[in-house]
């Protein structure tokens, strides 16, 4: 996949994720499209995990079932982001 492919996934993975998680996220457009791209990775190989057997790094395709996965795995990626920031918080 190309890698505004990847970018448009990213986005629209962590937009979706950080709007379902509740609380507030802070980052930017910047840290959702990481956290989107995170997310899509995790979720495409939990999925090829659970389908095949097989550990792999992938990432889903563009297509409403990427998406789906890719949302999926950006709320785990938002979820372990917050976990690890809320000790820093004042």
């Amino acid at each position: 996949m190309n890698i505004i492919a990847w970018l448009v996934l990213g986005l629209i993975a962590g937009a979706i994720a950080k709007a379902i998680y509740p609380g507030h996220q802070g980052g930017g457009i910047l840290g959702t499209i990481l956290l989107g791209i995170i997310g899509a990775f995790i979720g495409g190989s939990l999925g090829v995990f659970f389908t095949t057997g097989t550990l792999a790094l992938t990432a889903p395709t563009l297509s409403i079932t990427g998406i789906i996965v890719a949302v999926i795995g950006a709320i785990i990626a938002v979820f372990l982001w917050n976990l690890l920031n809320r000790g820093s918080t004042v």
